[in-house]
């Protein structure tokens, strides 16, 4: 039986990687692990955002499915997901490093975990999680953190401490048996943006472009996007332009020392003489808009926050590209069948291998959502064949032409070229859901919780003002 490594980052942009032909962001570790990889060009989140995409990954199943709105609802282990699966056919399975599920003490889906990073207090932000527009706050402080630069942050130094961790898990599973999964989260280049020297030196010396569609040149952003930048927009909150230029240099540098990290990690399973027994899959919980529209974070469903990166090695599959759309719950799904487990039957996923083989239909199905931090409504991503829809309840939809427009600079739901298209997406989105419905049930999920913890005063102090802290490390 073979092993499973499986990587997961926080915050990167799916484009950002050499393998996926960025023309200068470093990442030699990643692009070394892509060479012996299928890798998924349209791969998504089931939401873009921390907690709800992870519930989702953990349970295999979607948001509107298990509940877990925003980042002040985290997993507690229920609905079960693969872990519990591996648990009980007997399969070890453990952690290292970001969960953001509520408490370690829960029943997770996992033996042992290591450092883990979770909600703070179990809670989180439940300011963050009003969402009428004439009752939601504005964030306390600037989301991408108080400095932008060169330097160490609390988030670096976890990063380093889960990379020196997992080497050392590696080296010790030398004498394990066969059929262990580790799951490893790193952090980076989740903000703040603050990265350390050597990698933030290899981008400050560049004539960096300009992100697209700025609404300084003209480019008129969605109602539903506007709304929802307006609870914390960044562009108004650098300082000046050169900070703003620290931001683009710190975010690429924080991908390569994500990089570097995952070279560390990828090198001790070698060594340790493991790498021909082992598959590695390396993916994120979702993207980041890096200036793109004048948007930072994530948090809506445009291919910059919406696609993660995701590279799967196994030696039983040839090493390409797939193009076939897949979601972080195909992940979830492959992950038991990679054991020779059925998925359980609630999971919505298909076994990703199974994907990268060509056993599944061309024009499958992708779907995400977001009911979260700034959203006045819901919002809802289907993607199908060329096609992207978003759906925004109570807002005009967006359709997209992924291959003639991989930039999505043109709206297409107002072409009368295109209504039989938008037709037929939005008959499939209602296969998955009722977007209105869904809308609804979040709004008085949300509400419930923030007058369970005493209401609109009272919420306002409770979880983080901006990053997620890491736990307190020993040393």
């Amino acid at each position: 039986m073979r092993n499973l490594l499986v990587l997961v980052s926080d915050e990167h942009q799916s484009g950002l990687m050499g393998c996926a032909g960025h023309p200068f962001v470093s990442t030699p570790h990643l692009d070394r692990l892509a060479t012996r990889s299928v890798r998924f060009s349209n791969a998504y989140t089931p939401s873009p955002i921390c907690v709800p995409a992870r519930a989702a990954f953990a349970s295999g199943r979607y948001v509107h499915q298990t509940g877990h709105w925003d980042n002040a609802s985290p997993y507690t282990g229920t609905p079960r997901g693969w872990g519990h699966q591996l648990q009980d056919a007997g399969i070890p399975v453990e952690s290292i490093g970001k969960l953001h599920y509520r408490d370690p003490r829960d029943p997770s889906g996992f033996d042992r975990l290591h450092i883990p990073m979770m909600v703070q207090d179990g809670v989180g932000m439940v300011w963050a999680s009003i969402r009428h527009e004439d009752e939601r706050l504005q964030a306390p402080g600037r989301m991408l953190g108080a400095d932008i630069g060169a330097g160490e942050s609390t988030y670096t130094r976890y990063d380093a401490a889960v990379t020196a961790r997992t080497v050392d898990w590696l080296r010790e599973a030398a004498d394990r048996p066969q059929g262990w999964c580790l799951y490893v989260g790193l952090v980076a280049p989740h903000f703040p943006l603050v990265c350390p020297k050597p990698f933030y030196d290899l981008y400050d010396g560049m004539d960096l472009p300009d992100p697209k569609l700025h609404p300084d040149t003209g480019y008129q952003r969605h109602p539903w996007v506007e709304k929802q930048n307006a609870m914390m927009d960044t562009e108004t909150r650098f300082t000046d332009a050169a900070e703003r230029r620290r931001a683009f240099v710190a975010y690429y540098g924080l991908v390569s020392w994500l990089d570097h990290n995952i070279g560390q990690i990828v090198t001790a399973l070698e060594e340790a003489g493991l790498a021909e027994d082992t598959t590695v899959i390396y993916s994120s919980d979702h993207g980041d808009n890096v200036g793109a529209r004048g948007l930072w974070g994530k948090s809506n469903m445009y291919e910059e926050s919406v696609a993660v990166p995701m590279l799967m090695a196994d030696p039983a599959l040839a090493p390409g590209v797939c193009d076939t759309p897949v979601s972080l719950l195909d992940l979830a799904a492959g992950i038991p069948a990679h054991f020779g487990l059925t998925p359980d039957a609630s999971m919505v996923g298909a076994p990703l291998a199974q994907v990268a083989t060509g056993n599944a239909p061309a024009d499958r199905v992708v779907f995400s959502e977001y009911h979260a931090a700034g959203a006045v409504r819901g919002a809802f991503m289907l993607r199908k064949g060329r096609y992207k829809l978003i759906h925004y309840v109570g807002f005009e939809d967006e359709l997209f032409d992924r291959e003639d427009d991989p930039e999505e600079t043109r709206n297409l739901a107002g072409d009368p070229a295109c209504q039989r298209v938008l037709a037929e997406m939005t008959a499939a989105l209602r296969q998955i859901c009722d977007p209105a419905e869904v809308d609804r049930r979040a709004h008085e999920d949300q509400r419930a919780m923030v007058d369970r913890y005493g209401g609109l005063g009272a919420v306002c102090e409770m979880g983080p003002k901006g990053a997620t802290p890491p736990p307190q490390l020993s040393g």
